[in-house]
């Protein structure tokens, strides 16, 4: 059950106080995740001690943690212009430099702080042992899924980028997904429904499935073998994708250190390549251009 619903549920056994503050958070359910304590108190006509010992019945560990849920829940049923008016707190473009990326770096600790590595190396070991690599993620997360193609392909022969095109076409380019393969599917809020499909489908094919999002008990876990979280605190209508991305480089990484005579090949190849066909520019170059 979402927040709402747990409040709705146990309503009719809550004291008057507690009453009046399940009726303010319903109506006023998207302001709740800045209002203190005290003030939620004053609003309602309470005490603060009674504000305190609300989320405890609601089977929170106290008002911070029901805060946070609240914040998570409502995050993901925002609309891109509904996260716009989270830039009315900044009061200046410094001061949205400032916050932005200090919550990215947040975002980056609070994942590897959290981190289940026993998780990580499964995913690791999944990849390493599956036949084909399907790689998913769509919309806001398909820069993530384009950067984890492109690495991995110099890992791995058989890779597939799932790009987003219509609903039909996307499941042709999983249609052949089977038993050994793995789909890796990468999603955050608001979650990607062609993405959970997919999984769902890959899944029913016999396939491993390895979730990279931002918690559980989402439907993005909901048909995974594996579950990666990286936090992805929401500045404004941009998704901050800072946690996501370091935690794929670390799995590339650590693919990577099982794979590095192959990596090393398709690295002298391209070099080879990008060398002949003069694909970046070196000091040499500049020089004859400059002559």
């Amino acid at each position: 059950m979402d927040i709402i619903e747990i409040i709705e549920s146990k309503y009719p056994d809550m004291s008057k106080g507690h009453k009046a503050i399940a009726d303010f958070c319903i109506a006023n359910y998207e302001q709740m995740t800045y209002i203190t304590a005290h003030k939620l108190g004053e609003l309602c006509g309470v005490s603060e001690s009674t504000v305190v010992r609300f989320p405890q019945e609601l089977g929170f560990a106290g008002y911070p943690e029901f805060q946070k849920a609240l914040a998570e829940e409502h995050k993901s049923n925002l609309t891109s212009v509904q996260r716009l008016s989270y830039t009315d707190r900044f009061e200046s473009s410094a001061d949205a430099a400032r916050e932005v990326m200090r919550a990215d770096i947040a975002n980056v600790k609070n994942t590897l702080d959290e981190m289940d590595m026993e998780s990580f190396d499964k995913a690791v070991r999944c990849i390493l042992d599956s036949r084909k690599i399907y790689i998913m993620g769509i919309r806001a997360s398909a820069p993530l899924s384009e950067f984890m193609h492109f690495y991995m392909t110099l890992l791995f022969d058989d890779v597939v980028l799932v790009k987003s095109t219509c609903t039909n076409e996307l499941f042709e380019q999983v249609m052949s997904i089977g038993k050994n393969d793995v789909l890796i599917g990468i999603s955050f809020p608001r979650y990607s429904s062609r993405t959970i499909n997919s999984m769902e489908f890959a899944k029913k094919k016999g396939a491993s499935i390895i979730a990279i999002t931002d918690k559980d008990n989402t439907p993005m876990t909901e048909h995974a073998d594996i579950k990666l979280f990286a936090k992805s605190s929401m500045a404004s209508f941009a998704d901050s994708l800072t946690a996501p991305l370091s935690l794929i480089n670390a799995l590339l990484v650590a693919l990577g250190m099982s794979r590095k005579d192959h990596i090393k090949g398709s690295l002298e190849s391209l070099e080879t390549m990008w060398a002949q066909f003069k694909v970046y520019e070196t000091g040499n170059d500049r020089k004859d251009t400059d002559e």
